[in-house]
């Protein structure tokens, strides 16, 4: 199935306030969110590579201790096993890719 409508692809709830589509290949993990205000993302290491973009709205992200807050365009590259969490400042969507796939998200 080489095209997907974001539109059909089931929303989750994987934590509080992160509303999640997933789209899964035999070696990476795209993930769509719709971030509720004020939603917070614990700290927490995994070992997938992570690149995360704001399509909208502002997010904050602490990696390895370094806190930013960014916005529209802007991305932020998470090596595997580093340390990261993060707070919607506004209602936001973003686009996370993982690699290898997010199992646990399946």
């Amino acid at each position: 199935m080489p095209f997907i409508d974001w539109d059909s692809v089931p929303s989750r709830e994987i934590m509080p306030g992160f509303h999640g589509q997933m789209i899964h290949t035999d070696r990476m993990t795209l993930s769509r969110w719709r971030i509720e205000a004020g939603a917070a993302l614990p700290q927490h290491a995994h070992p997938h590579e992570q690149i995360t973009t704001v399509l909208d709205g502002t997010f904050e992200m602490t990696v390895d201790g370094e806190t930013r807050t960014f916005g529209p365009g802007m991305a932020v590259v998470i090596p595997g096993n580093t340390p990261h969490a993060g707070r919607a400042i506004t209602e936001c969507r973003v686009l996370d890719v993982f690699q290898p796939a997010r199992d646990d998200y399946r």
